[in-house]
Order: C-alpha cells, then sequence, then structure tokens
C-alpha cells in the first residue's frame, strides 16, 4: 500500500512524458492525441469483447481479419470526427484557436466519453440481442423510466463499475487533452498551408475508407458469411448508433437494401402467394382488399380473445420439446389447433403486435406501431371487428404510452384501453407494470361484464420480461435464484392457467374463441443472418369449432387472424395478405417471414431465402431438429417471391393503401 503513491507519481509522470511527445507537433497534437486515444479504446474493447465470446469467435477461420477491418471501421469514425478541428486548426488565426482551446478538450472529451460508455454497454446489449447497439437501442432511450429501472434491476453492479470507469477516463481524457491543447505552439501561415491539402486528404481517403466509386459503409465489416458475431465485433458501437440513427429516416425502404422490383410485379407475386382467386379483390385503389368468407358456421358471431405472451419462445415450451416450464399450456394444447411450425416475424413485441393484430409484414424500419402515417386509417384488427359491432380493447399490465402502443390502438379501431391505472390493488407490481395474474383477473373482469354483446380484445403479458419480476408462493421455482428467464416462462404458464381456469366459469367461455401466441422469443442470438429457431413460437387456438388437432405446416404471425377469421362466424373485408391457414392446399407446405436487424428471411416449408443490405440473396435448407442452415442453390423465382414480400409492406405503409376503405 506504501507504494501506491509512489505508483501514481511514476505513472503520472509517464504519462507527461509521453503528453510532451504529442506537442511537439503543433495543431497536429491534439488530433494525433485523440487518434491513439480513440483506437486504443477501440481495439481493447474488440480484445475484451472477443475473449468474452471466444468459443464463436474462433469458429470463423479468418477470425483476426476482424480485427484488421475493425481498424478501418474505427478511421472511418475517426477520421469524420477530425474534419472539424483540423481545419480550425490549420485555418484560423492564432488569436481564434488560443480562445477556443477550452471548447476543443471538451470536443475531444466528450468523443472518448460517449465511446468508452457504448463500449461498456455492449457487452449486456449483446447479452440481450446478440447485436451492437443499433437502432433499438436508440428507440429503448424514449423510454427512459422503464429501461433505467430494468437495467438497474438487472446490471446494477455493471452500471456502477461503468460509471466509476467512466470518471477515471474522463479525468485522464481531460488532463491528457488540456495537457496537449494548451501547450502546443501553431505553426506558421506557411507551414499551415503546406499541411493543410495532405491532411485533409488523409482524412477524407480515411472517412471513405476506399478508392472506388462507392464508400465503405457499414457492410464493409460484415467479411464473415457465417459467424454474425464476428462481423458485429469488427463495428464499434459509436459508428454502429451513429449509422443507425443516420438510417432512422431512411432505413425504411427496403428497395434501398436489397434491390428494387416494379409494383405490378411485387403485387402480381405477393397475391399469387395468397392463392385467392383474383375474383375476391375488391377495390384496385386499396390492392390487397378482399372479401373473406367465414369458414365455419356459428350461431352467433364469436368473441374474439388474442393473448399475446410477451418472449414465451417455443424452447420454453414442453409440448415444443422445450423445457418443462409450461404445464397448463401443454395441457391446453390438447384442447384445440396447436400450431407447431409457428414462427415470429420479429424481435420485439411492437413487431408481434405488428403482426398478429394488424397482419402486417415486417420492415427493416421502425414498426408501423411506432411510424406517423400509420397513426390512423391503418388497417387493424380492432378496425374490423369495430365495424362489425364488436366492443373492441386493449389489455395491459404496464403503461399503454410505451412503445406508443396507446396512440396506435385508439387511433385504429380500439374502444377501450386497460393499462397499469386502471389496476385496483394488484397483487403484485414491478418494473414493467402489474403481474400477469393481475392482468387476467383484469381481462376476466371486463369479459364478464360484456354479457351478450361481442367483443374482440388484445391482451399483452409482461412478467416475463426482464428483470423478471413475480410474486412469491404461486409456483414451485425451477431453479435459484428466483429472478430468472426459466421462473419468469413458470409464471407466465401459471397465470395463462389461471385465466383459462376462470374463463371456463363464465358464461362467455363457450362463446369465444381464444388465441395464446408469443410476440416473440427472448435474446434472438446465433451466428446465422436469420436464427430461424430464434422465431420459433407456440400458437394456440381454442374455441367452438376449433379441431382439438396439431398443425404441423410451417405457418407465419401474419397468418394467424384471417385463421381466426375463419372461425368467429362471421364474412369480413380485409387487406391482410396472410394465409387462413385452414384453406391450405394440400401441397401447400407453408411459409413464414423473419426480419432480422437488416437481414430478411422468407422460408417456404424447409426453404429459407436470406436478403441481406447490399448483397445477392443466399439460400438454406432448414433442419428443425438440430435447427442448422445448409447452404442451398438460390433458386430465382423464390429469390424474387422474397424480394417482392420485403418491398411489399413499405409500398402500402407509404401510400396508405392498407386499409378497409
Amino acid at each position: 500500500m506504501k507504494n501506491i503513491p509512489a505508483l501514481f507519481k511514476l505513472a503520472k509522470a509517464k504519462c507527461q512524458t509521453a503528453l510532451s511527445i504529442f506537442s511537439k507537433f503543433g495543431p497536429l497534437s491534439p488530433l494525433l492525441l485523440f487518434l491513439t486515444l480513440s483506437l486504443s479504446l477501440f481495439l481493447v474493447s474488440r480484445l475484451l469483447l472477443s475473449f468474452a465470446y471466444w468459443d464463436r469467435i474462433i469458429q470463423e477461420p479468418h477470425f483476426y481479419l476482424m480485427y484488421l477491418i475493425g481498424i478501418r471501421m474505427d478511421l472511418i469514425l475517426i477520421c469524420y470526427y477530425l474534419f472539424l478541428p483540423a481545419l480550425f486548426f490549420l485555418l484560423l488565426p492564432k488569436q481564434f484557436i488560443n480562445s477556443s482551446k477550452f471548447f476543443w478538450i471538451f470536443y475531444f472529451t466528450l468523443f472518448i466519453d460517449v465511446a468508452f460508455f457504448m463500449e461498456m454497454a455492449t457487452l449486456p446489449f449483446i447479452r440481450e440481442y446478440d447485436l451492437r447497439p443499433d437502432a433499438i437501442f436508440i428507440r429503448y432511450l424514449k423510454h427512459f423510466k422503464e429501461v433505467s429501472e430494468t437495467v438497474w434491476a438487472t446490471n446494477k453492479w455493471e452500471l456502477i463499475i461503468t460509471l466509476i470507469l467512466l470518471s477515471f477516463v474522463h479525468y485522464f481524457t481531460w488532463k491528457s487533452f488540456k495537457n496537449v491543447v494548451l501547450n502546443f505552439k501553431p505553426l506558421t501561415w506557411r507551414y499551415r498551408f503546406l499541411l493543410l491539402p495532405g491532411l485533409g486528404g488523409l482524412l477524407f481517403l480515411g472517412a471513405r475508407s476506399s478508392l472506388s466509386p462507392r464508400p465503405a459503409n457499414i457492410s464493409t465489416a460484415y467479411f464473415s458469411e457465417k459467424n454474425k458475431l464476428v462481423n458485429e465485433l469488427t463495428l464499434n458501437s459509436t459508428y454502429s448508433v451513429f449509422i443507425a440513427a443516420t438510417r432512422l429516416t431512411n432505413e425504411k425502404d427496403p428497395s434501398a437494401f436489397y434491390g428494387n422490383m416494379n409494383e405490378a410485379e411485387v403485387f402480381a407475386r405477393v397475391k399469387k402467394n395468397m392463392q385467392i382467386p383474383d375474383s375476391a379483390f375488391v377495390k384496385s385503389e386499396i390492392p390487397f382488399l378482399h372479401k373473406q368468407e367465414a369458414g365455419a358456421n356459428s350461431k352467433r358471431p364469436l368473441n374474439v380473445v388474442i393473448i399475446l405472451q410477451e418472449s414465451l419462445g417455443a424452447e420454453y415450451i414442453g409440448a415444443l420439446g422445450g423445457l418443462p416450464l409450461t404445464p397448463n399450456i401443454d395441457k391446453l394444447s390438447k384442447e384445440g389447433l396447436f400450431l407447431t411450425n409457428l414462427y415470429s416475424t420479429g424481435t420485439r413485441t411492437v413487431r408481434g403486435i405488428e403482426a398478429v393484430v394488424t397482419g402486417f409484414l415486417p420492415t427493416p424500419g421502425n414498426s408501423v406501431v411506432n411510424l406517423g402515417l400509420s397513426r390512423s386509417d391503418f388497417f387493424t384488427s380492432g378496425e374490423l371487428f369495430k365495424k362489425q359491432g364488436y366492443t373492441t380493447e386493449f389489455i395491459y399490465g404496464g403503461q399503454s404510452n410505451f412503445d406508443e402502443m396507446r396512440s396506435f390502438f385508439l387511433g385504429n379501431g380500439f374502444t377501450n384501453i386497460y393499462d397499469e391505472p386502471t389496476f385496483v390493488k394488484p397483487a403484485f407490481k414491478g418494473v414493467w407494470g402489474v403481474s400477469d395474474e393481475d392482468l387476467m383477473r383484469k381481462a376476466d373482469e371486463v369479459f364478464r361484464s360484456h354479457g351478450d354483446k361481442p367483443f374482440f380484445s388484445v391482451i399483452l403479458s409482461t412478467s416475463n420480461h426482464s428483470p423478471f419480476e413475480f410474486p412469491d408462493g404461486r409456483i414451485q421455482l425451477y431453479e435459484q435464484p428466483k429472478q430468472t428467464v426459466h421462473n419468469a416462462m413458470k409464471y407466465a404458464d401459471y397465470s395463462v392457467g389461471l385465466f383459462f381456469e376462470l374463463a371456463k366459469k363464465s358464461d362467455y367461455y363457450k362463446n369465444t374463441l381464444f388465441l395464446v401466441v408469443a410476440d416473440h422469443n427472448t435474446r434472438v442470438f446465433g451466428d446465422d443472418f436469420v436464427p430461424v429457431h430464434k422465431f420459433h413460437i407456440p400458437g394456440l387456438l381454442i374455441g367452438p369449432g376449433v379441431p382439438k388437432e396439431t398443425f404441423n405446416k410451417v405457418a407465419s404471425q401474419v397468418d394467424l387472424l384471417p385463421t381466426l377469421l375463419h372461425f368467429a362466424g362471421i364474412n369480413t373485408t380485409n387487406p391482410m395478405i396472410g394465409k387462413d391457414l385452414m384453406q391450405l392446399k394440400a401441397d401447400d407446405p407453408g411459409r413464414a417471414i423473419m426480419q432480422y436487424s437488416n437481414n430478411y428471411g422468407y422460408m417456404v416449408g424447409d426453404s429459407l431465402i436470406v436478403l441481406k443490405p447490399y448483397q445477392a440473396p443466399q439460400a438454406f435448407v432448414y433442419d428443425k431438429v438440430t435447427h442448422k442452415l445448409s447452404p442451398a442453390t438460390v433458386n430465382s423465382e423464390s429469390a424474387k417471391d422474397a424480394l417482392a414480400h420485403a418491398l411489399l409492406p413499405w409500398n402500402l405503409y407509404q401510400s396508405k393503401r392498407y386499409r378497409i376503405d
């Protein structure tokens, strides 16, 4: 302990010696120091992250390119950031430079602070999403309360350590730049004008990182054809978030990523895959609006209840070969139509809402739940059932303004919203709202209040969301400690069982169709560009006229609402492109559509087409037992069908042609 002050003095002296070397380069001094510190920060972070995931990194034969290409990607960002100070220090008179030196100390320090924080945030973000921080990171910043409480509940020590280290980094960086910026000697005009063209050219080339007509971009980092994580680590998180921020306004248009196709061909290919006769389409100005006849007879229109389960992937469902966490759903699976080969369209709740509640296809950008043009006059199941005389409602245990859900539902056909403020004396309340058992009891109470009037309801659960909070004494824990994803899934299943126990004692039960489905899986990750097995989710339909059997063909979340309408006893006109699974032709293996970041998966049977930004389509064969994707020859027609489905939703959204009238 006595040697610590001496060591500190020695380290300080060494740093001052190193900084004095930088000071010799005149106005280039702060630029060179910034370059050194930034590259060092990104390199050390990349090394630590690769050690953390070494078992996956080593599977890439050329993994060492991650560090070389990583430096290239780091330099792109650094060169952009250096343009302004380089021009300032080399062009302006000495008095301007001297009077603004503290601004530049702040300017350089701010970047290092942000970059350090982003690299520290990367490990927990990869654990959750298997990606560098991207647009999801930015979107969640709008919900600071929920996100901050979740981070504190699940990663408090990481956050504390990050803040402590950040304070040290900030102190060191500020002192270093203060030492250099205040002490360098400006060059004469002659030397500055001689330096300017060369330095400007280097920064320009560094920012473009290419001598070809097309500058390097984020896809330049993706050198591995098989290992997605290696590609992600080749980036740095400041760059990935910066690119995500710049693309928030233009990444929605899939043609910018996947290629173009004329509108007529897009429409023709999608309609062909719908397997609906041309005579069913009723309005040319709303190209996909078509009549759907009820496929099952009932004495009266049936109530419809969608129970959207947070993160309940197939891997947690015993009846699907997953962990033994869902005895109630396993039992219920024998009471209705159990979809064993169902896939979500995305990896977030708003994607699940988009697919299940509106039947809309995914895009690389935001879900339509978050977009401006879909705030009103956008087709949803709420609008469809409201026009049929149903009471329509959304029941949620949290704050319904999260992810703009409230405005989306109220603007598109939902009459009533029951969210956290409407719950009186809940049994349990956590970060994301009241517990699932409170949610299910509330739903049963609301449904009983409708009497004989038909109702349509969407229930969205929250308890099986990180930080996995739920009341004690309800389940026998699967493992210790209590707040784990497996225990939360078991509690979610307990709550589903509780709901059906209550519902079966009611008058509404015998006249109601129930759909139990996940919004998405937990932690979608893997080295595949579309990890298909992490999109596999359960789906269960129970109600009058619904066969008690398994459905083993491939299905998508966008097929669920058309299939519900098959049994609901009502004839409708709607613009959904999803298929009524009860009307599939015998030789149709079914298809699923999956959006994973900017990659698009289109799977027919076990044949998968993957569309990746700025690259040719790839084909694979999916083995649902081993979860392996084997490369296959690309079928040009299948690739065109995939592209048509990828381009369609943006077309319909932009032109406001996804509506009833």
